[in-house]
């Protein structure tokens, strides 16, 4: 069984992405890992070449004029995906501000065999902790996705999906997946309030225009995490160990009261139609093994 990673990346320096983190997570369940490096204003590429030699770099240009929806997002996810071995049976794709626990690589490789052979699995689909302001909160409201398919099989015309959160199947199918009991850690919202302001600032050009950004992101050095917050509860559990020194190196503090953020309506009225079997919240995936 042969398996490739891919993923994306630009500037990872400049905006603090764990990129390194997020390769090293998933290279020890991987042949390969293919990294998409972009156009980047600081050291990215050398920082993505001096990972391991199992990483497999391809340079690309994004272009800057893709500023609806994300897609460009997309469109580099399909160069990396693009770029894997041939002979590939999986594809474990990972984003730069994601990461694997070490603790969940047997169930992901016990799934990997389990679901080789059975052509009717498209991808796996995996669950989700959202880290907020800090390692110690993850976000708990519904706006936050709870699962998304981050392993695919090649070669059935899959490509990604809107702005590269999940996949699609040529026309525009769902794809059919197995959900396996493995966690990915998203620190995309952890950063030292610096970083993050920066972040917000360039991020938003991928779905925005200049009148956009001008009216709803505001100028200013540090991110206010106290003002985009949802419902948060402590993080009880361990860390991935490659996120160990990142966190011991962290340089800002972020505290919040949780018990004063409250949920939203649109929120209870979504857990009640839940508990009635009627389950509103976006999946862009139909799971047909568990």
């Amino acid at each position: 069984m042969k398996v490739s990673g891919f993923t994306f990346i630009r500037n990872a320096i400049t905006l603090d992405y764990p990129v390194v983190e997020s390769i090293q997570s998933i290279l020890p369940l991987c042949d390969e890992v293919v990294v998409a490096v972009g156009n980047s204003e600081d050291q990215t590429l050398e920082l993505i070449q001096n990972i391991d030699p199992k990483v497999k770099v391809i340079q690309t240009i994004w272009d800057d004029t893709l500023r609806a929806n994300g897609a460009v997002l997309a469109q580099e996810t399909d160069k990396a995906f693009a770029a894997i071995n041939p002979e590939a049976d999986w594809a474990f794709y990972i984003q730069g501000d994601e990461v694997i626990h070490e603790a969940d690589h047997p169930a992901i490789l016990a799934a990997l065999h389990k679901y080789q052979h059975d052509h009717e699995v498209d991808g796996l689909l995996f669950n989700y902790l959202h880290f907020y302001g800090s390692y110690d909160y993850v976000g708990i409201s519904n706006n936050w996705y709870k699962k998304e398919i981050r392993i695919i099989k090649p070669g059935r015309q899959i490509r990604s999906y809107r702005d590269a959160q999940g996949f699609r199947k040529a026309p525009d199918q769902k794809l059919k997946v197995a959900a396996i009991a493995a966690r990915v850690f998203h620190y995309g919202w952890v950063k030292d309030p610096r970083a993050m302001q920066r972040k917000q600032e360039n991020f938003h050009k991928l779905w925005h225009d200049d009148a956009w950004l001008n009216k709803n992101v505001k100028v200013a050095e540090r991110f206010d995490y106290e003002d985009h917050i949802h419902q948060l509860a402590r993080f009880e559990g361990t860390h991935p160990a490659c996120v160990q020194p990142r966190i011991a190196q962290r340089n800002w503090v972020f505290e919040t009261d949780i018990t004063r953020h409250k949920k939203r309506l649109k929120n209870i009225l979504k857990d009640w139609l839940k508990k009635i079997g009627i389950d509103t919240h976006y999946a862009n995936y139909t799971i047909i093994r568990k």
